[in-house]
């Protein structure tokens, strides 16, 4: 593959990536706090009305925070918990899409880009991805950055990691449960009665442990499970295109 196929990959797997966070922070910002209960609901057992808490300081500063950044108010009544690792993810990626923004511009010799909200600054590079492609550390910071906070953003919504099944069987249990995991770039043995032959290995004390395999050992893998070293490498490209569409 030559290196300006290399840069358009990037650039079309960075819109992809652009293209789930658009569609996922949202979702983020209405995670942030357990839904409001109705007050005609009866009081959980045991509760008495009087015994409810109002939220700490921090959960407090947190949602004024928030409030601040993105104009809106976590839902949900005030005594109700504030979901913090929700609360951190979307911290995270506002900073990161606040610096990627920048560094693009800066990178294009553009004027700073003015402040914006997360899905104005994401369509703001979105637009600017073509000239992106002329520059091959850009291009590939740019995906890399788009991919961390869209699979953070995944995670924090409780999406399952992708997995690809592949044909051949495990060289240890001898179960055809390999499976190919992109986001790590690593296949698999998911059967947890799996055991190998190595007495210093963790599958013999921890029950959930499972054998991987990455990809300098997947020729070997591919000559002693019978599967395809084609497949292997196919069902672990770190493609956005899987992620973003399934």
């Amino acid at each position: 593959m030559t290196a300006p196929t290399d840069d358009r990959a990037a650039v079309r797997d960075a819109a992809l990536w652009i293209e789930l966070l658009l569609r996922q922070f949202p979702e983020l910002l209405h995670e942030l706090a357990p839904a409001r209960r109705s007050p005609s609901a009866p009081p959980p057992d045991g509760a008495r009305p009087h015994a409810a808490r109002g939220r700490t300081r921090a959960e407090r500063e947190e949602a004024l925070r928030v409030e601040q950044a993105h104009g809106l108010t976590p839902s949900g009544p005030t005594t109700a918990p504030l979901r913090l690792h929700v609360s951190d993810t979307i911290r995270d990626i506002t900073d990161g899409v606040v610096e990627l923004d920048e560094a693009v511009h800066d990178r294009l010799r553009l004027p700073r880009p003015r402040r914006a909200q997360v899905p104005e600054r994401l369509l703001r590079v979105a637009a600017l991805l073509g000239r992106a492609s002329e520059d091959a550390v850009l291009a590939a910071h740019i995906r890399d950055e788009t991919r961390r906070m869209a699979r953070r953003c995944t995670r924090a919504l409780g999406a399952a990691e992708p997995v690809v099944r592949v044909s051949g069987r495990c060289p240890w249990c001898d179960s055809v449960s390999l499976r190919a995991f992109p986001a790590r770039h690593a296949v698999l043995c998911v059967n947890p009665a799996c055991r190998c032959a190595d007495r210093d290995c963790d599958c013999r004390t921890d029950p959930a442990h499972r054998h991987a395999w990455t990809q300098s050992a997947w020729v070997r893998l591919a000559e002693e499970s019978g599967a395809d070293l084609g497949e292997l490498a196919g069902a672990t490209a770190d493609t956005a295109e899987r992620e973003v569409h399934r």
